[in-house]
């Protein structure tokens, strides 16, 4: 975990948060700013700033994110009928905050293109 990091300090409960996840490995909350009914943040514990910074080790670690979010989206009760996953990455893609982040999104007709 990162000192300075708004994700880390929310996943060390230093910044509350409203909880709906927690383990060893990941921690999940909802978005302050939900973009839809159901909005949560789900992120690794470990700091990794961006998606292409990801390497080798850290495979079975997004592996069990996956498993993780679609536990949080049928405990939602978004997984049927639909949801969205969002994972950006850099500014331009609409990463705010340097700590990857999945969205799990649902709870309304999702339109696309997204952005």
């Amino acid at each position: 975990m990162s000192e300075d990091c708004l994700f880390c300090k929310i996943a060390r409960k230093e910044i509350p948060s409203t909880e709906v996840y927690s383990d060893e490995e990941f921690y999940a909350f909802r978005d302050i700013h939900p973009a839809a009914p159901v909005h949560v943040l789900l992120i690794p514990r470990k700091h990794i700033a961006r998606i292409t910074d990801v390497n080798e080790e850290d495979t079975a670690l997004l592996g069990r994110m996956l498993l993780r979010a679609n536990d949080i989206a049928k405990k939602e009760g978004i997984a049927e009928p639909g949801f969205r996953y969002v994972l950006s990455c850099n500014a331009q893609g609409g990463q705010l905050i340097f700590h990857i982040h999945l969205h799990i999104l649902g709870g309304r007709d999702l339109g696309w293109p997204p952005g």
